[in-house]
């Protein structure tokens, strides 16, 4: 926001030239109350709603103390932007001789102003300007789409040119990131495919069984944390046994280790048999062990 306060000497204040808008014809000022800000002089304010300039500064004068230097209104009287005034055509050096104000007005000095001069066509005046006028800057920095009709044949078809190689920008682009995204789906579901492929293919009667289902057990433990969780799947698989093979792995380990105890077989190989070398004897439990960790490796995701 520019503070620019009564007797500035440098206004950061240009005229662009004519608009017109809704039929009101006057100068299009920005500045004075931030950059790019639209503003407009009481003088012009005065013409666009059928009164005397005189009866507009002195509204504002009976009730200076309601309008804010800087954020509601300017007094360009004295400033070195007056000259551009009349260069602009908007006074003559006579006129602003005689002015004892020149104000410049925000949007929202332009309401405080109307509140006090409180006439219907005032206030329809008002949303004409506000709509045409001070929200343009809005409009241009929040890509709302502005009115061209008023332009050149010529720039109207540069217009309609830059506007079809943006689109076609964009949908390049927009086509660009669906072929990326359907890439990567395609590469995971490819792996997603594999990883069934090698979880199906664990044949039972190749000797390699052990091993491939102890893989998987890995690869489970992994996706719910790490090797600590290996325990746990291996409770989760044979407790499976248990109930669906109507087997009591426990059981049969023991009576496994009396047998060989019986054989002269010493105690150290037989504390080395667990409840796979139990399985491993029987063709039933080894394809139900190995059919339930399949099953589980599909529940936890593992490829």
């Amino acid at each position: 926001m520019e503070n620019l306060k009564h007797g500035s000497r440098k206004p950061n204040v240009k005229v662009n030239g004519l608009v017109n808008v809704n039929g009101m014809k006057f100068h299009d000022i920005e500045g004075g109350f931030g950059v790019g800000k639209k503003s407009i002089l009481a003088k012009e304010i005065a013409n666009i709603h059928g009164r005397e300039l005189r009866v507009i500064n002195q509204a504002i004068n009976m009730n200076r103390t309601r309008f804010t230097d800087g954020l509601d209104i300017v007094d360009l009287k004295g400033t070195e932007f007056a000259i551009n005034l009349i260069d602009s055509g908007i006074y003559t050096q006579n006129s602003l001789n005689a002015s004892s104000n020149i104000y410049l007005l925000s949007e929202r000095g332009y309401s405080k102003l109307l509140k006090i001069l409180e006439d219907d066509f005032a206030w329809e005046q008002y949303d004409k300007l506000v709509d045409g006028y001070f929200q343009m800057r809005e409009q241009v920095n929040s890509g709302q789409a502005l009115n061209t009709s008023e332009l050149s044949p010529e720039l109207q078809m540069f217009n309609q040119m830059f506007k079809a190689m943006a689109n076609t920008e964009l949908e390049v682009k927009r086509v660009k990131e669906i072929t990326e995204e359907t890439n990567k789906k395609l590469e995971d579901t490819k792996e997603e495919i594999q990883g069934i492929r090698d979880v199906v293919s664990i044949n039972t009667s190749t000797i390699s069984w052990r091993e491939d289902c102890r893989k998987l057990i890995v690869k489970m433990a992994h996706k719910l944390g790490g090797n600590r969780f290996i325990a746990d799947v291996n409770k989760e698989v044979y407790s499976l046994i248990r109930i669906r093979l109507k087997c009591k792995l426990d059981v049969q380990l023991t009576n496994m280790r009396r047998r060989m105890a019986d054989e002269g077989i010493c105690k150290s190989k037989r504390d080395k048999l667990n409840y796979l070398d139990v399985i491993e004897r029987d063709c039933r439990l080894v394809e139900g062990y190995v059919a339930i960790v399949k099953e589980l490796a599909v529940k936890y995701g593992v490829s």
